[in-house]
């Protein structure tokens, strides 16, 4: 990592951190939903302390994700948490170190080298570590933060199985939803869903066990858990964030981000993230800004142009708002409300290329197993491009990063899996089955295709031609409705919280739950993007506290 990225990332985020508005004053009861600005304020201010920080959230997750709710966010806590906090207490937050005594989470698929496992939620890696922190981990730790401990996931970010629930890991259990902790089915799934594979990362913010998290997202796992639990998140341009260090699906559309309450926070936190790094050649494109945070202004949706992929005149082809449930729609209508009172134009327009994606030759046929599944004994069709370079770039992190563990490859975690079948196949593995009967070196022309088919439909004919056709400066989806289309371009997003929904699609009754609304853009556009949310946030304040998690 150059030390030049990591001095401007730093001076960048203290630099805003002085010019953010005063913040009130930091309430213990309400961690909750201070923001991570605000937490960076009172430790500044000499209001709080790293260790009092520190003892508080643990005490919040012993009584909401131990006890109480269980919410089962976190998988394991850090053993060195408290010792890492106190030579933080009287250090401020500065130029060199933004982020000093900042408790945060890391998703369970990140390499830390210390005491803690990476285990990617699987049993076949319990107890594995690493031989040295991921390079995203590193760049938290240089900023002063104090990584509290791993956040659950969907075992191998959801991966292993067809139809795995979202939140399960066969060795880190259920995550619940802290809007719906209680509402289960008879196999104990949730009702209301935590959200993608970084289901902890976000349930855990939500429900005020940490300042901050990370989580990553190879399509949807970062966007589908913020809109399921009320946050903010960046799903960067690939090569923004290095992978270096992340237990992989496919590096073609793998990457990090920030979990936050505000957009202020994301910045802040990509003000430290994103650098270059020699470990991940993604990074070497690489397009930033000097500060995330500059140009946060209430006015700067005036005068953008957002596309709407939704044409009335068109209904047969509007496949992102016409088949919203009327309370999701009726919140979408109101979040373009606001941008056009902001001054936004609205181009409504649909997006053909939805027909191309999962097309000729980008999906590979798999019988789902899953004893669970409501579609056993059907055949599933999730992409080749996932299943072809899961076993190549999966080998690679266990022969690179994998340590005090007999896993040496796919092959192996299989095998376990089927010799361990009673505690680590409830939901079966019948993805990873279909991945170890490729090559696992990328050679076959299937892949290939596929990955060019991907690029086409999602990017040449998607977002490129929507966007410059359009003259956008972005495009808005409800939710994480347009998660695919972005990912398998490479292309950023970044999610607001839009308001509350209640129910589900199958018609149960549930109480309210959030339903996030994304600004997604071109390559390296998450400067832009954030602008946009941050007047979008700032003008419909549809965040709430999460109700029923007083402090413990």
């Amino acid at each position: 990592m150059q030390k030049s990225s990591r001095r401007n990332a730093g001076i960048a985020a203290a630099a805003v951190s002085a010019e953010a508005p005063t913040s009130p004053k930091l309430d213990h009861a309400r961690l909750d939903h201070a923001s991570m600005s605000d937490i960076a304020h009172a430790l500044a201010d000499g209001r709080v302390t790293a260790t009092a920080l520190v003892k508080a959230y643990l005490a919040r997750i012993e009584a909401y994700d131990r006890d109480g709710p269980k919410l089962n966010a976190v998988r394991a806590l850090n053993p060195d948490a408290l010792a890492i906090a106190g030579r933080f207490d009287g250090v401020k937050p500065s130029a060199k170190r933004p982020l000093a005594g900042i408790p945060i989470l890391v998703k369970d698929n990140i390499a830390t080298g210390d005491a803690q496992p990476t285990t990617a939620g699987s049993l076949a890696l319990e107890g594995a570590r690493a031989r040295d922190d991921a390079t995203l981990v590193k760049l938290l730790r240089d900023a002063g933060a104090v990584i509290l401990g791993k956040a659950n996931l969907t075992e191998f970010s959801n991966m292993l199985a067809i139809d795995m629930p979202s939140g399960y890991s066969s060795l880190g259990g259920q995550v619940k939803n802290p809007y719906a902790p209680a509402l289960a089915d008879d196999h104990g799934i949730p009702v209301v869903s935590p959200g993608g594979s970084s289901a902890g990362s976000a349930v855990a913010v939500a429900a005020g066990l940490c300042a901050a998290s990370i989580g990553t997202e190879t399509s949807g796992s970062l966007l589908f858990p913020a809109s399921q639990n009320g946050l903010v998140t960046v799903k960067p341009t690939v090569g923004l964030i290095s992978r270096a260090g992340i237990v992989p699906i496919a590096h073609s559309q793998d990457t990090a981000g920030p979990m936050t309450r505000t957009v202020r926070d994301a910045a802040l936190l990509l003000n430290v993230l994103a650098a270059k790094d020699p470990l991940d050649p993604a990074t070497q494109k690489q397009r930033r800004p000097a500060n995330y945070t500059a140009g946060l202004t209430r006015d700067a949706m005036k005068g953008a142009r957002i596309g709407v992929p939704s044409d009335p005149a068109d209904p047969l082809n509007d496949c992102f708002y016409g088949k919203l449930p009327p309370k999701s729609a009726k919140l979408m209508a109101e979040a373009i409300q606001v941008l056009e009172d902001l001054g936004a134009l609205i181009v409504r327009a649909s997006m053909p290329t939805l027909g191309w994606i999962g097309g000729p030759g980008t999906t590979m046929a798999v019988l789902n197993r899953n004893l669970l599944s409501r579609h056993k004994g059907t055949v599933a069709r999730p992409p080749v491009v996932f299943l072809y370079e899961l076993k190549y770039d999966l080998n690679l992190y266990l022969r690179d990063w994998a340590t005090n563990t007999d896993i040496k490859t796919m092959t192996d975690i299989v095998a376990f899996n089927e010799a361990n079948a009673d505690r680590a196949l409830r939901f079966g593995q019948d993805n990873f089955l279909a991945a170890e009967m490729t090559r696992g070196d990328l050679s076959e022309r299937e892949y290939k295709s596929a990955r060019a088919m991907d690029l086409l439909s999602a990017k040449t004919r998607g977002m490129d031609a929507y966007v410059n056709g359009h003259k956008l400066d972005a495009v808005l989806f409800p939710g994480a409705y347009g998660a695919a289309i972005a990912a398998r371009a490479g292309y950023p997003s970044v999610m607001v919280p839009g308001g509350l929904v209640s129910g589900t699609d199958d018609g149960k009754d549930t109480p309210d739950y959030p339903f996030g609304v994304t600004f997604a853009g071109r390559a390296w556009s998450e400067h832009k993007l954030l602008r946009l949310a941050y007047a979008y946030e700032q003008a419909s304040a549809k965040r709430k506290p999460l109700p029923g998690l007083p402090a413990p």
